[in-house]
């Protein structure tokens, strides 16, 4: 997890070592069966010992994590579930904005989040803009069959449905330039080995779309966040980056928004 958050704090800038080492002290607190020693979360975390005791310590006096006398182990401390408080009764959509608004800016094209429904389909929920792009665009409520598209292929992968009803459910899909059963099926496969990929003029005819997943728990998709552009507007290799982004940032808001909560720990503390 901790390649996670730095990932998402962004490569441009160069972060505070103080403040990455504490981050990962916390997510490897939250991840863990139970109460953790200094030797042992420094071990996890390829932080020194010295160095992580005194941020165990500093925190401690925070009351960002608990300090049991005891054992002398840590869990994480009731302060998280202060600051968690901010959150409660806020909507996945409002958490998971900010994400899309960052991808649009930083990809400089549209990026439009979709919510997989329990009736077959994925709807547009919010959508974000580059700037100074001449842009597609996808109208919030637009609704399209969950497996078509990019979105689709990666709903696809997550539902990991057998080859016989995959087959059958691609021949009711209406496409403007239909792939061939075989590719789609590759793309599927490909899809779940990687955790992005792309449309290429197949849904709509010069329109390229990238795209993720974000999956809860148990495995179900529950969004779909993509990269929407005319196609030759980004060169194969920013599809690629934006695909490898679009990944990172799913399996991020998966982690985030559908951890598995560890009976030992607050319930704050996912």
């Amino acid at each position: 997890m901790a390649d996670t958050i730095e990932k998402h704090l962004g490569e441009k800038h160069k972060d505070v070592g103080a403040v990455v080492h504490a981050l990962r002290i916390l997510q490897h607190l939250a991840d863990a069966p139970g109460p953790l020693g200094v030797a042992a979360v420094a071990r996890a975390t390829g932080i020194s010992p010295s160095t992580c005791f005194s941020i165990l310590r500093t925190m401690a006096r925070a009351r960002f994590v608990s300090f049991h006398e005891t054992d002398k182990t840590y869990t994480l401390g009731l302060a998280v579930a202060e600051l968690a408080t901010g959150l409660i009764g806020t909507s996945y959509l409002d958490l998971i904005r900010p994400e899309i608004e960052r991808l649009a800016l930083n990809h400089n094209m549209l990026i439009a989040l979709w919510r997989v429904t329990e009736d077959g389909h994925i709807v547009v929920i919010d959508r974000a803009y580059g700037e100074h792009v001449v842009r597609v665009d996808m109208r919030v409520g637009s609704r399209l069959p969950f497996l078509i598209g990019a979105v689709g292929r990666c709903v696809a992968a997550h539902l990991g449905l057998p080859p016989a009803e995959l087959r059958r459910r691609f021949t009711t899909l209406r496409w403007q330039n239909p792939p061939s059963y075989e590719q789609y099926e590759a793309e599927v496969a490909e899809a779940g080995k990687r955790g992005w990929t792309k449309d290429v003029g197949h849904l709509y005819r010069g329109i390229t779309t990238v795209a993720s997943a974000v999956a809860d728990q148990a495995g179900s998709p529950r969004f779909g966040i993509s990269g929407i552009a005319i196609q030759g507007q980004q060169t194969p290799e920013q599809i690629d980056r934006l695909g490898e982004e679009l990944r990172d940032v799913a399996t991020y808001l998966s982690r985030a928004l559908f951890a598995q909560r560890q009976p030992a720990l607050i319930a704050a503390a996912s």
